[in-house]
Order: structure tokens, then sequence, then C-alpha cells
């Protein structure tokens, strides 16, 4: 069965179209991508590729046997990663009617929600693979199984000896050679860690009760799943890595066009709606950016290091 077009109804905007009604709306702050916080930005793309340099193999030193010992050589070897520019985009169809009957600017209720849903596919598409496209790397809870980076909840003493002990995920990055920035959790974990402490009783876990003090799990910023639906809980409960090493590059950052005249049609071809003949306008969304997860050389973790490992569901 084709995929039906949508569109803002006015059934779907009654709340915003009024007889009489406050100049509040009650809403939720939309969330942000948690991969754009926590990864590293590079600077913007002013193509559709850009090419990052990565070590591949270490050079080696030699003691020397006598004075008159022959030096040895060595190299070193890099190789490239690319990243490509990909396109995320949405259109929201609305008829004149509905804009010009609601008391509440519609574009403005509506771009803070959009950020969110772009927010969300980034997170799904870098996290776990949903909807990736080709040219992003393997997601990271995907390849942090493949390279065996997964400790199941319950396989230590607590939980937080799954995290920070030595047989926890953190050991497990740490052990690629790579250091533990940050964490990227499901919010079910937040109760599990309110009352984490070492073995001096200190607490481990800091809530970010204001803005000054942000949310940090053994020191290292946490970021929860705050817009839902990222997280596979069957999959990845937290990921722990070395953010450092996943970069992002953005060549056309977040743009909105209000269309009037065009026409939109459906996955099959067939005309959805036809702008001017039906009276309707619609706000065109478009982001394109690329996204690399760079394992360069260390001297531990060998050929099967990756600067991410996870916490998994118990077994």
């Amino acid at each position: 069965m084709a995929e039906t077009a949508k569109f803002i109804s006015r059934t779907n905007a009654e709340a915003l179209i009024p007889v009489e009604t406050s100049s509040e709306i009650i809403k939720n702050i939309p969330a942000a991508s948690a991969a754009l916080s926590l990864f590293k930005q590079l600077p913007n793309m002013s193509a559709k590729q850009k090419t990052l340099p990565i070590s591949q193999t270490l050079p080696t030193a030699y003691f020397l046997n006598g004075d008159i010992d022959k030096k040895k050589t060595t190299n070193a070897e890099w190789d490239k990663l690319t990243l490509t520019a990909e396109e995320i985009a949405v259109i929201i169809p609305i008829p004149e009617a509905v804009f010009d009957d609601a008391q509440y600017s519609l574009w403005d209720e509506l771009k803070p929600q959009i950020v969110e849903a772009f927010g969300l596919a980034i997170d799904q598409a870098v996290f776990f693979g949903t909807n990736k496209p080709a040219s992003y790397p393997e997601a990271i809870v995907t390849q942090a199984i493949a390279k065996g980076n997964v400790v199941n909840l319950g396989t230590n003493e607590d939980v937080a000896g799954d995290i920070i002990g030595e047989n926890g995920v953190m050991a497990k990055v740490e052990a690629a050679g790579f250091k533990v920035t940050g964490f990227y959790a499901d919010g079910t974990l937040e109760a599990k860690f309110r009352n984490l402490r070492d073995k001096n009783n200190q607490l481990l876990y800091t809530p970010g009760l204001t803005s000054e003090t942000p949310v940090s799990l053994v020191g290292r910023p946490l970021r929860y799943d705050e817009i839902g639906g990222v997280f596979d809980t069957e999959q990845a409960l937290l990921i722990a890595g070395d953010f450092t090493k996943a970069v992002y590059s953005i060549r056309q950052d977040l743009t909105y066009k209000v269309l009037d005249q065009a026409i939109i049609q459906n996955p099959d071809g067939t005309i959805a709606y036809n702008l001017a003949q039906q009276d309707m306008v619609a706000l065109r969304c478009v982001m394109r950016l690329g996204v690399q997860v760079a394992s360069p050389a260390s001297r531990k973790g060998g050929e099967n290091r990756y600067p991410f490992a996870i916490l998994a569901p118990s077994v």
C-alpha cells in the first residue's frame, strides 16, 4: 500500500485556533542531537566530501648494539577517512486557512520540534544504524558488538563494576589504547546511577541540577536519550567511548524555506498536494552533514581496536 502524504490539518492544529485561549502553550523543551553534542565538530565542509588523514602504523625505535652498529629504519603509514555530506529533509504542508486562523505562529512552534526530529534521525543513524546513509560509518553499537567491546549488565558485582571495574566497559575502551571522554545512556539507567559510590563511599554520579553542574559519571560528561526513541534497549543501555574519535562536519546548516507554488508528490509519483491550486503552504527543512568514526593506530588493541564499548542488557 502506498504511503499517504501527511499535512497539518485543521484538526491537527485545532488547539492553536482560538475562540479564547491563554497566551502560553504548555510543552516540553525539545531536545537536540546527543551525537552533535558529544562528537568532535570539524570546520564546515566546503564541498560534498572532506577527507581526514588517519595513522595506520606507528614508527619503531631501536637500541644500537655498540658504537658502530647501523641504525635501523622504520616507517609510518597513513590512510584517509572520507566524510560525505548526506541530506536530511522534511516538508510540512499546511492549508493557508489553518495557517491564518492560528493564534500562534505555526512556524515558530514547528521549528524547535523539527530540530528535535532531525536530532533523532542523526542519533538513530550513527548510534544504531537506523536509516543510516551508506556513506556513514558502521553504527557505533553495531561496531562495538562486532569488536567484542560488550559488557552485559550484571556481569560484575554491581552496575558500577560493569562500567568502571576491571571488566567494565571503560576497561574495554582503555585496552584498545583510548580514553573514555563521555557516556551516552538510555534514561532508564538514571535510577541505577543515583547512588553509585566508589570503595571510599564517594559518589560517582553527579546529577545535572543546574547548568553549572552538568550530568557526569566518574568525572566524564553523561548524556541521556532526552529525545526518546534512540536507544534499542535490547542491544545497548549505555555507550562509553572516546568521543574525540567520532567527528562530524556540516555542509549545510538546518535551513527553512516556505513554499507556496510547489507540487508535492507521493513516493509512488502521484501528486499529493498542489500548493497553489489547493491554497496551501509548506515548510521545507533541509540539513546536510558528514559523520565518521576513526580508530587511529595505537600500541594497544591491535587491528581489532575500536574507541567505543557498550553496556548491554543482562543475559
